[in-house]
């Protein structure tokens, strides 16, 4: 061997030893994470209602896939072709020591794992915060501050009146709406998601307040995981989509309203200047004023109602007399027509009277300086809406 080929061979043989001097010991295969869907169905099977059986349950991870840190929407399906609804839920979930913590909308796990989630906004993080554990009831205050879910101005039909979300389950949630030129569009400003996993037919809005929205039966609708909307952007078309089950004979939306996680009558609340009463499932009346609409009629959008506005509900006259103070022992100021949305000043005790609603005396004060029952008006609580008058 020459002394070059020697050198060569000396190099070869040093950089083998210090490649095994310096070589990193193979690390142990990462276990694989434990299955999600698993976890979430798990929750789903025991917080879903018992009135309809689940056909499965749809999983859709809509943010931080992959990672030990998710957020998703999942649905509990029902078979489609029967008079039933989908349940569904935002969810959250966090991998911890080898499981998955999951919590489903309205649990409190659920407003934890939000809390600390990398992958969940600040503004959702408020949103999920204040209204998870507040009463699921109006607790004594109707009003929502909502419209309709369709242009302000126009009419559609009420083809279904106050029912529940599935049905004929309690409590009657929800209306069903269509006609005009087909647009739901949303009844007030929130952050809108999309339910089915996938993509079709259902939107949820959460609103102020405690409040959301649901739509179902939608085409064409919108893609949301968290969109800020507005009162009015649109959501989609009226449909008979049932992508997570359930049934619809005609295009119509299914318009449900919810408080603090869950269903909640319709009744006795304003939407768009209504007011919905129960009945039978589906046969529930709508009030604006004195006029009353039936299922199969036409209710005309009046837009949402202030939080400090009234509707004249005359309880079956032409017209409610005004005052010029508190009382019928103070002189007659005019009268004012039945459904008319009034301004309400303040409001203060007076003579007693009893009108739709029950017996109050308490009176408002209008914007004109003019005073009005509350007995004949619908306000949404029986206590002032504007304040107690000096």
């Amino acid at each position: 061997m020459t002394f070059n080929s020697q050198l060569r061979w000396g190099a070869v043989l040093f950089s083998g030893a210090l490649a095994a001097a310096i070589a990193v010991p193979a690390t142990a295969a990462k276990a694989p994470q434990p299955d999600l869907t698993q976890a979430v169905s798990a929750k789903v099977g025991a917080a879903k209602s018992k009135t309809a059986a689940s056909t499965g349950v749809q999983v859709n991870v809509t943010r931080g896939a992959g990672t030990d840190t998710v957020f998703g929407t999942t649905v509990a399906t029902v078979a489609n072709g029967e008079d039933t609804h989908p349940e569904g839920w935002l969810f959250a979930a966090r991998l911890v020591n080898g499981k998955w913590q999951v919590g489903l909308e309205g649990e409190q796990a659920f407003t934890d794992l939000t809390a600390a989630s990398p992958v969940v906004s600040a503004k959702e993080k408020q949103l999920f915060g204040r209204s998870a554990f507040a009463p699921q009831a109006a607790g004594g205050d109707y009003r929502t501050g909502m419209r309709l879910p369709y242009a302000v101005g126009t009419s559609w039909s009420m083809p279904g009146g106050a029912h529940g979300w599935a049905g004929s389950d309690t409590p009657y949630s929800a209306i069903d709406l269509a006609g005009g030129n087909g647009q739901v569009l949303a009844a007030r400003g929130g952050t809108a998601y999309t339910m089915c996993g996938n993509g079709k037919g259902w939107i949820r809005v959460i609103h102020d307040r405690g409040y959301a929205t649901d739509y179902y039966h939608l085409h064409g609708n919108i893609a949301a995981n968290g969109l800020s909307v507005s009162e009015g952007t649109f959501l989609g078309n009226i449909g008979t989509d049932v992508s997570c089950g359930g049934s619809a004979s005609g295009a119509h939306v299914h318009f449900a309203l919810r408080q603090n996680s869950a269903y909640v009558g319709i009744a006795g609340h304003n939407v768009g200047g209504w007011v919905f009463q129960n009945s039978s499932a589906y046969n529930g009346t709508a009030l604006h004023g004195s006029t009353v609409r039936s299922p199969g009629q036409q209710l005309h959008n009046y837009g949402a109602l202030g939080f400090t506005q009234g509707i004249i509900d005359s309880f079956g006259g032409g017209t409610v007399n005004k005052r010029t103070g508190p009382g019928t022992n103070y002189a007659l100021a005019g009268s004012i027509a039945d459904a008319t949305t009034v301004n309400i000043s303040c409001s203060k005790a007076g003579t007693s009277h009893t009108g739709r609603w029950g017996t109050s005396n308490l009176w408002n004060r209008l914007s004109d300086g003019t005073w009005v029952s509350d007995a004949f008006m619908w306000t949404g609580l029986s206590t002032p809406v504007n304040g107690t008058c000096p």
